[in-house]
């Protein structure tokens, strides 16, 4: 169950999608003065080594954030994502680090604001407390992130943001994914919740279940996806997507603008789309 090390796929095509995302609502939050709570059930180590052994196993990153990264002046949009990017890179070096989403959090969030990180893994977790343990603002819990959620909302101050970007390396997670959000949104209904999710291989992929059992719950729901190729028969992972519950106003606009491009730039084959739907909203 603790397997999954997030060092193997760092700066692939998802996390893209995903500190995107999590950049803009951040962003979003921050045109009020009004502090916010950014809340993380997965958080992992905070920062990745691009050039280590495990990052190049695979070399994800390589169809990932180095083919923006190549070119980043021509994203004036992403320029705040590109910006924690520099922070965790020696200035006019190559690539070598690609920061996670909560050294990304505690980059761009003000003196005010307040993080709260909770990873399991008990590797992760003190490689996570080394890195940001120390910053006054950040609270960190080794704990389940599902649990976690639920236990520590409605956060104080109760504006803000959770993000949940589990492994799903077990089937068992998109079940609790549903009730987690279902309890959460209970306890703390002006929340806006991120999720996480890949698209899989037709035999392994259970994101169409997740997401109809989601619609259910009547919330406003953002759905975005990015697939950089065709999906296969089996496991493998050909594209990710995102939920925004409670999504802040403009951010559909804000995404529609960059989805073309960004689909274009990462696509693996011709195959390569995107979507972007606004479900239960009254606007």
């Amino acid at each position: 169950m603790l397997s999954y090390r997030h060092a193997f796929h760092a700066g692939n095509h998802a996390d893209v999608l995903k500190h995107i995302v999590q950049t803009f609502l951040i962003e979003q939050l921050k045109q009020k003065d009004k502090p916010f709570c950014y809340l993380d059930t997965h958080s992992g180590s905070g920062c990745y080594d691009l050039t280590g052994e495990w990052a190049n196993k695979k070399s994800e990153y390589l169809d990932g954030i180095a083919r923006l990264w190549e070119e980043k002046d021509a994203w004036p949009e992403l320029q705040s994502y590109f910006n924690c990017l520099e922070q965790v890179n020696a200035p006019d070096a190559p690539l070598n680090f690609y920061p996670g989403s909560p050294e990304i959090a505690r980059q761009l969030l003000r003196d005010q604001d307040r993080l709260i990180l909770m990873e399991l893994h008990n590797n992760e977790i003190e490689i996570l407390r080394q890195h940001i343990g120390k910053d006054p603002r950040t609270a960190l819990h080794h704990r389940d992130g599902f649990e976690g959620l639920v236990g520590l909302t409605p956060p104080t101050p109760r504006r803000g943001f959770a993000l949940i970007d589990p492994s799903y390396e077990l089937k068992e997670d998109y079940q609790r994914v549903i009730k987690t959000i279902t309890k959460t949104m209970k306890r703390w209904p002006v929340g806006i919740i991120a999720l996480w999710y890949p698209l899989l291989g037709k035999e392994a992929d259970r994101s169409h279940y997740m997401k109809k059992e989601l619609e259910k719950l009547g919330i406003p729901m953002l759905t975005t996806e990015l697939a950089v190729q065709a999906q296969s028969m089996t496991w493998g992972m050909h594209g990710s997507g995102m939920i925004i519950f409670n999504p802040p106003w403009l951010l559909k606009d804000k995404l529609e603008a960059i989805l073309p491009r960004l689909c274009e730039r990462l696509a693996l084959s011709p195959q390569a789309n995107w979507s972007i739907n606004l479900q239960n909203s009254e606007g």
